[in-house]
Order: structure tokens, then sequence, then C-alpha cells
């Protein structure tokens, strides 16, 4: 298979790495350490062309690849690992799921903002009793004259605190088929949300709460019966949080390098002791590897969705490479990579997290499995 990219897709990549470095670089660190949403940024991104890279012209997108949105995230997220958060909100994770599957009056409706960088649409799937495992989501959505009435809660979503639609799992009735999703808009009567929360890496997360919440036949993006479709558009969202986690790993890697080539101890560089060598040697080959897996997923993809077992393989990998390539760079640099000032350790509380989000390391590891022995592994014990 080759993944050689084509001369156009490497022009794409040293533009977007170019502009990355000329206009995001020196601004990194300040905009690790912020946890607000670097909207500014993000109207750059719409300028440059790099939101909707992989949606079709029609829909206000470029009618590129998913490989040339993966190209595009990771040229950003090794110069400004922040500013990458604009790319995936722009490209992957709900807004994706929310292309592939939308009405044209919706699209009509979201899109335009959403491409240009003025606003976000956050995903409400997790509950406080259903992570994992999603499918005993409890959120439902109650027939009332042609619409649904919704009630229940949701948490960790990202964006959730400044989304201005939310894409929310819901149930319509019973047992898988009866799990669907609807699109509720922050305002909306009965829709509360909570207080702002942190995570570790400085992102900040709401509790949604739905109380009676008048849903219109037009709002429900996906009916009953769509919960394997849903799914199947958020392979996309796991390749945006792999190619931004082995990207993380470079910055965190290329700082350190850096640091180990003029840092100098016991009379000598870093990079002359064979302990520090060895350290990156394994990071670049943990890195190497993974960036392969994860453009094998993307490229097969083609202008479809993701294979969910290549997605899984590619996850799993790009995970814990950028997370071991972050951990390593830090040993490397001390107390320099510890400090605030230097966002190794923002790359290191990053891609902890992306090892949870989007489908924990454990799940994946089910899920590659369940494709290793041709058959399905429930994680529910049986019925008596």
């Amino acid at each position: 298979m080759d993944f050689t990219l084509s001369s156009e897709q490497h022009l794409f990549q040293e533009t977007v790495r170019r502009f990355a470095a000329n206009e995001l670089a020196a601004g990194a660190a300040a905009r690790a350490r912020n946890p607000a949403y670097p909207w500014d940024v993000a109207r750059r991104m719409a300028a440059m062309g790099l939101m909707g890279i992989a949606l079709p012209e029609e829909d206000g997108g470029m009618g590129g690849t998913l490989l040339d949105s993966i190209l595009a995230i990771q040229a950003v997220a090794e110069i400004c690992p922040r500013s990458a958060d604009t790319i995936q909100a722009g490209n992957f994770g709900p807004v994706r799921t929310f292309a592939e599957f939308a009405t044209r009056e919706q699209k009509a409706r979201y899109l335009g903002p959403i491409l240009r960088g003025e606003a976000v649409i956050s995903l409400g799937m997790t509950e406080p009793e259903a992570g994992s495992a999603v499918t005993d989501l409890q959120t439902s959505a109650t027939p009332d004259g042609e619409g649904f009435r919704v009630n229940g809660t949701k948490v960790f979503g990202t964006h959730s605190t400044e989304a201005q639609v939310f894409l929310v799992y819901v149930r319509f009735g019973p047992g898988l088929d009866g799990i669907g999703s609807v699109l509720i808009e922050k305002g909306a009567p009965g829709f509360t949300i909570g207080q702002p929360s942190a995570f570790m890496n400085g992102e900040t997360w709401a509790q949604l709460y739905f109380d009676d919440v008048h849903v219109a036949p037009q709002d429900v993006l996906i009916g009953p019966g769509g919960f394997r479709k849903q799914i199947s558009g958020f392979n996309v969202e796991r390749l945006g949080n792999a190619a931004r986690a082995v990207a993380a790993g470079r910055h965190a890697f290329n700082i350190a390098r850096d640091h180990a080539l003029h840092r100098r101890q016991f009379g000598r560089p870093l990079c002359e002791f064979q302990g520090i060598q060895w350290k990156f040697a394994e990071m670049a080959m943990k890195l190497e590897a993974a960036q392969l897996l994860l453009m094998r997923a993307a490229v097969n993809a083609g202008p479809g969705l993701p294979n969910a077992n290549e997605t899984a393989l590619a996850k799993l990998a790009c995970n814990e490479a950028g997370f071991f390539a972050a951990n390593e760079a830090l040993q490397v640099m001390g107390a320099m990579g510890f400090s605030e000032e230097s966002t190794v350790q923002y790359c290191l509380r990053r891609t902890r997290g992306w090892m949870i989000a989007g489908g924990s390391a454990e799940i994946l590891k089910n899920r590659i499995a369940e494709d290793v022995f041709g058959r399905s592994f429930p994680q529910r014990p049986p019925r008596s």
C-alpha cells in the first residue's frame, strides 16, 4: 500500500505548516494556558479554507478527503497544539456526523457559522451512568404531537460551554434500535447548562440538563434504529483524536530533541548520553508506527467513513505513542518540561485525556479482539 503523498498534498501540508509556524508558533504556550476557546484562530482557519475540508462543496466544504483533514490538523498541532482544536471542531467529531446525516434544511441552518469559525457544535452522548456503555443511555425523547419532549442529562461534552447547538443522543424507545439523535439549540426552553468544570488539561465542560425540552420533527437528526449509523460517523471523530495525539507527541518530541542537542550536563550535550538516545529512538519508532496505522485508516476510507477496526487500531496506537512521547520528552527536559511555560507538559495532559475520550484504550482493545477472533464479546453479564 502506497502512503506517499501526492505533490498537491505535499504542497497543502507545507502551506498549512508554514502558516502555523509564521502565525501560531509564538503564542502556542499562551494558548495552552488559556481555557477559552480560540475563536480568533478558528476564524483565521476558516479564512484559510481549513474548515469542512472533507465536506462537499455544495455544503460549504472544500470537497477534499479525510486524509486532507488529517494533514491539516497535524500540521497545525505539531506547531500549536491548542490551535488544532479549531481544526477538530470544523472537520471531525459531531460536525462530521451532522454533515453526514443532516437534511438540506438542517445544514442550511447550522453549517455556515461552524465552517466560518463563528460557532461550534457539541456532542451530548455520555451520561452519569452511560460512558463506555453508551447504549445504556437514559435521556428520553417521548412523542408529543408531531415532535418530542426530551428529558435527561449529559456530561463531559467537549465544547459544551461554548457550543451554540448540541447533537444529543436520545432514546426514542427500548433497546439498541430505540437510540437516535436530535439537535437542540442553546437557550431552548427547558435546556439548562450547568456550571463549568475543568478537565486536567484545562479544557472546560458543563453538565447539560433537559427538562421537557420540545424537539420539532425538523430537529431530529437520526430517528429510531439509527444508532449504528451514528457510531459509524463517530469513527471520524476517533481519527481526529488519533491525529492530534500523535502530532502532540511529535510536538513534544521536537522540543525535547532541540533541548537535548543544546543542553549540557557533566560537560556534554544531553544527546551524547546513551540513555537519552534510547529514549528518542523509542519515541521515534512508536510515533512512526502509529502514524502509518493512522494513514492506512484514512487512505482506505477514501471519500466515505473509515473502517471500525482500522480506526480502533489507529486510535489506540496514536494515543499510546503520543502519550509515551510526551511523557519521555518531559522527562528529558526535567523541570523545563514540567513548567507551565513549556507546551510539553500540556501535550502530556492532552494525550492522556485522549486515551479516555472518543473510546477508551480498553474499549478499543475489545473492538480489536472482536476482529481478531471474528466474533463479538458482549461486556454485559448473560441474562439469567
